[in-house]
């Protein structure tokens, strides 16, 4: 039985009609971003930083918006200070979180000056019109740098929620034609104030500030606390929690986010005069930071974690990982390496520190090492560690340096077991290729030696 043309095209145009329908109706989210603190510089910035992250919404420019095409991932919005006058900027989610745009360009281990050489690498091919080149053409100082590779610097935390697709182009077209000019204030019209609003336009209402644990001050954990008093709420909506894990490497570890009364409690610096001088007034600190529940609120609670390029996985059992740092000392005591896991680190990290980033033919990140009175070309991501012709000697130096940062130096369930697993499948290949053996140390929780993981 044959079709004919007018039936064929009624059939066309019905089929369309559905993928139009499940289009309209796929799902789509905000995910307003908690992220850790890092350096010293007061109470105020223990309180960290927020953003939000939109699935379906990406950027035509940095200060643009559109709907995401087919296979984009959505950008992350957030508000800064002193970036060109803008009020917010939206970056795609993998420059944002590593300063590169493909997962498989994260480098294994970072140290500040490679951080430094990929952020100014994606500025100079996708910022230069909001972070322009200083006078001599070199790379611009300010705080454009926050824009791209966030999980050097930090650890963060996602609390998802569901929206819809007429929720997204509604922003959209109130984000387009409102003026983008910054009135940043810490106090006021801060980052938090800006993921707030994003939020509560999806879902009016849901977020405020706190007048007494914050003294009104609009913080990151108080969006995130509010966000997850909604999903009790309110159940019915899709909502779930994710942990992006801070890149292994000799940058300084960030810090648990605090609100305003609890930094204040918890610097020692503030609270400990503060005491001497007043006693009643330290009691009062300490009887609001109680009585507000600011010490319970735990971000990493039920929070998967986010694999770049993948789906998201469940967090290393905490025994998983005390059995992978057994078999990591010992497997470096018995090559010689160093005389701990620690000191091999540090030994990478000053070795890493005194060479040179460069990019290979597929644009992944590689340096370029001295050894002797030569350079030799080493591979620093999971996919050309191995590949780029470099001595093993020096891939088992990174791959320890990376297993050991993430295994002793990560947050709690900031780890999953597939990531682990792979570079420690890469450390054993780089051992193999050489004198030592690694016959002893299969894979932790892996008897048989097979691969399986714990």
């Amino acid at each position: 039985m044959f079709l004919d043309t007018r039936t064929i095209r009624r059939s066309v145009v019905g089929l369309m009609a559905i993928v139009a329908v499940c289009a309209s109706l796929a799902s789509a989210s905000a995910t307003l971003l908690l992220e850790e603190p890092y350096g010293k510089m007061g109470f105020f910035t223990a309180t960290g930083h927020a953003a939000v992250y939109l699935s379906d919404v990406c950027a035509s420019s940095p200060a643009v918006l559109r709907p995401c095409a087919p296979g984009e991932t959505g950008v992350v919005l957030s508000r800064y200070d002193g970036v060109d006058g803008y009020d917010w900027l939206a970056i795609p989610l993998i420059p944002y979180l590593y300063a590169v745009e493909r997962p498989q360009d994260i480098p294994l281990f970072a140290d500040a000056k490679m951080v430094a050489f990929l952020r100014d690498t994606y500025r100079r091919q996708h910022l230069r019109d909001v972070a322009p080149d200083s006078a001599n053409g070199e790379m611009p100082g300010g705080n454009w740098y926050q824009l791209v590779g966030s999980s050097y610097d930090r650890t963060i935390y996602g609390f998802e929620i569901e929206t819809t697709r007429a929720q997204d182009v509604a922003l959209i077209a109130k984000l387009n034609s409102s003026s983008n000019e910054s009135h940043f204030h810490l106090v006021s019209r801060n980052c938090a104030d800006f993921a707030k609003d994003i939020i509560n336009f999806y879902y009016p209402k849901t977020l405020h500030r706190s007048v007494i644990a914050d003294a009104g001050i609009t913080t990151p954990k108080q969006m995130a606390k509010m966000l997850t008093k909604f999903n009790a709420r309110h159940p019915e909506v899709k909502f779930s929690r994710l942990v992006i894990a801070q890149v292994p490497g000799s940058m300084p570890r960030s810090s648990t986010a605090h609100g305003v009364v609890e930094s204040f409690l918890k610097s020692k610096k503030y609270i400990v005069p503060s005491a001497v001088a007043s006693p009643i007034f330290a009691g009062c600190v300490f009887a609001v930071y109680v009585g507000t529940g600011a010490g319970r609120f735990e971000p990493e609670r039920d929070a998967m974690v986010f694999t770049p390029g993948g789906d998201p996985e469940p967090p290393l059992a905490h025994k998983d990982r005390k059995a992978y740092q057994r078999e990591l000392k010992d497997l470096l005591a018995e090559a010689e390496a160093a005389d701990s896991g620690e000191n091999f680190a540090k030994a990478w990290a000053k070795k890493q520190s005194r060479s040179r980033t460069d990019f290979d033919e597929n644009g992944a990140p590689v340096l370029q090492v001295q050894m002797g009175d030569s350079e030799v070309r080493l591979g620093v991501t999971a996919g050309n560690v191995l590949s780029s012709g470099a001595p093993r000697q020096l891939a088992r130096e990174i791959l320890a340096a990376r297993l050991h940062s993430e295994l002793n130096h990560s947050s709690p369930g900031a780890l999953s077991q597939s990531a682990v697993l792979r570079d420690w499948k890469l450390l054993q290949q780089a051992m193999r290729t050489n004198d030592t053996s690694l016959t002893a140390h299969s894979i932790p929780g892996n008897e048989d030696g097979r691969g399986n993981g714990p």
